[in-house]
C-alpha cells in the first residue's frame, strides 16, 4: 500500500510537518507525564482510525517502558483497572476533544473539571494542545492513507 501523497517529499507538507513536530517536541518537554501523553495519542488515534499514528505511538510507548497490558487496554480504559484516575481524566478529555462534533456542547464541564483536579494550568494547556495536535496528525494521515506497520521507535527524532 502506498500513501496517496508523499508528504515527506512535498515542500509544502514538509514545512507544515516541521511545525507539527516542533509543537510535539514542546509538548514532550512539558510537565504533562510522558506516559499520559502517549496514552492520549493512542486513544485519539484509535478513535480516528489512524493506523500510522497507532503504529508509532504504541511502539514508542513500549520502547519507553509502557506495559503491553496497558497498551492493549487503552480502547477499553473505562473498564480497565490499570489506569490512574489522572490518566482516566486525560483519556476522557481526549475522547471528548476528539469527538467534539458529536456533542452539542463540545467538551463537557464535568470532563474539564475532572481533568483540572489532576493537572495544573500548564499541564492542561499541554493536554489540550496535545489533543489538538494528534488530531491534526491523524486527519492528515487518514486522508492520505499513510501506511502503517514499518515504524521503528524513535524513527523521527
Amino acid at each position: 500500500m502506498d500513501a496517496r501523497l508523499n508528504v515527506f517529499g512535498s515542500p509544502t507538507a514538509g514545512k507544515v510537518l516541521k511545525h507539527f513536530v516542533s509543537a510535539g517536541k514542546a509538548l514532550g518537554d512539558s510537565t504533562l507525564p510522558l506516559a499520559t501523553q502517549e496514552l492520549v495519542k493512542i486513544r485519539a488515534s484509535q478513535i480516528n482510525g489512524c493506523g500510522f499514528c497507532l503504529d508509532m505511538h504504541t511502539k514508542d510507548a513500549a520502547a519507553a517502558g509502557e506495559t503491553s497490558v496497558r497498551l492493549h487496554l487503552v480502547a477499553a480504559w473505562r473498564e480497565a483497572t490499570v489506569f490512574t484516575d489522572a490518566e482516566r481524566a486525560a483519556l476522557e478529555l481526549a475522547e471528548q476533544g476528539t469527538r467534539i462534533g458529536d456533542a452539542a456542547g463540545g467538551v463537557s464541564d464535568e470532563a474539564w473539571a475532572n481533568a483540572a483536579k489532576y493537572y495544573d494550568e500548564e499541564q492542561l494547556a499541554a493536554l489540550v494542545s496535545l489533543i489538538a495536535l494528534i488530531n491534526a496528525f491523524n486527519r492528515m494521515n487518514v486522508m492520505i492513507q499513510q501506511p502503517a506497520g514499518d515504524y521503528q521507535p524513535g524513527q523521527f527524532g
